[in-house]
């Protein structure tokens, strides 16, 4: 029977409950930048665990000193990539106008006129459609230098978050043995050697795919940056580089990389004549960066991706499709390493299961 003290009890712990959620949310909250250092470290770590066995069974190091050569090389990469990226921005931003909204804002609008006398010319009515639709007032331009302005501001406070990134990493690496240790005591003994061998399968694809995007990453940067100098587009290494960072975000990066691609193409050559010097270049360098994209989302993608997750291009395709349209961009950006996750769990704890036997043979 049901009495009041039982529905008083079954409300104060429900109370409680949610008091003890909005407790841990605060403090989850409070500690974010701590859970962004854990989760960069991680990321590191898989990325490591590759040149680690590298310097230890080729180059005969020890483990110490293997996971040392190992954070000095990340060092190597994240100093050469700043003296590379912030003296670019900061020499040449002012050219582009990109730390400046009212500057960017006025090029823009002196673009636009350009571009209404150039369909006027050639008896086109979307002119006054242009103009009517007062498209200057409509777009919010400050995501350009809040962007990089961002970008700066990480880049200048990223002293004490490096730090404690590369300390919390030279551990993940060093002591993974003592981490799975602990872990085999936290494990319930009937399922030890399954979420082990997740852990272990998990921790090989995942450094396998985080290397592979890298790849990914660096081939599409080398591609845009020869398209741009071809053309001889001025600040071609900061272009190349933000669109090559866009291309994280699958399908639709590559998207957004043209639109500021173009942009930034035609903001470059503004001084010069719009249908002789800047439409036919602005045209180019798109043409160019379709083709780089053609041959990243047939070639190097799908092979980079699918050989580092053992998954059929397609079925990452749908993968992402699906989870960018449930969780939107950020749902993308982690749709294959969750995925990865979630086919390593299901061949360990449901290895009779049809689908996930079709799913997962390759792994």
């Amino acid at each position: 029977m049901i009495t009041s003290k039982i529905i008083s009890n079954g409300i104060l712990r429900a109370l409680l409950t949610i008091v003890v959620i909005g407790i841990a949310l605060l403090f989850f909250y409070k500690i974010q930048s701590v859970l962004i250092y854990l989760v960069v470290s991680l990321i590191l770590t898989l990325i490591g665990h590759p040149l680690l066995d590298f310097f230890k069974r080729r180059l005969k190091f020890n483990h110490v000193f293997a996971t040392i050569a190992v954070l000095f090389f990340f060092v190597l990469i994240i100093f050469g990539f700043i003296m590379l990226v912030v003296p670019l921005i900061l020499s040449q931003g002012e050219n582009l106008s990109l730390l400046n909204t009212t500057a960017i804002e006025s090029n823009i609008v002196q673009l636009i006129k350009q571009i209404t006398i150039f369909l006027e010319g050639h008896h086109i009515d979307s002119a006054q459609v242009l103009e009517q639709s007062n498209i200057t007032s409509k777009l919010n331009f400050n995501f350009i230098p809040n962007f990089l302005n961002a970008l700066l501001g990480t880049i200048s406070s990223f002293g004490m978050g490096l730090g404690s990134v590369l300390f919390i990493t030279f551990f993940f690496l060093k002591d993974r043995k003592i981490f799975m240790l602990g872990a085999r005591k936290l494990i319930p003994n009937s399922h030890e050697d399954q979420i082990l061998n997740s852990l272990e399968k998990t921790n090989h694809l995942l450094s396998r795919y985080f290397i592979g995007l890298l790849l990914q990453l660096f081939i599409v940067f080398l591609l845009y940056l020869i398209v741009l100098f071809i053309f001889g587009i001025p600040n071609a290494l900061i272009i190349a580089f933000l669109c090559a960072v866009l291309n994280i975000i699958p399908y639709i990066g590559p998207l957004i990389a043209s639109f500021l691609a173009a942009i930034l193409t035609m903001l470059s050559n503004l001084g010069s004549d719009f249908q002789s010097e800047i439409l036919p270049t602005t045209i180019y360098v798109l043409i160019g960066f379709w083709i780089v994209q053609l041959i990243d989302n047939n070639l190097s993608q799908p092979i980079i991706f699918s050989k580092s997750v053992s998954s059929h291009p397609l079925e990452i395709f749908l993968v992402i499709l699906i989870a960018g349209f449930l969780f939107g961009i950020l749902g993308m950006i982690i749709a294959v390493p969750l995925y990865t996750i979630i086919k390593v769990i299901g061949k360990e704890f449901f290895p009779n299961n049809q689908i996930i036997r079709l799913l997962t043979k390759d792994i």
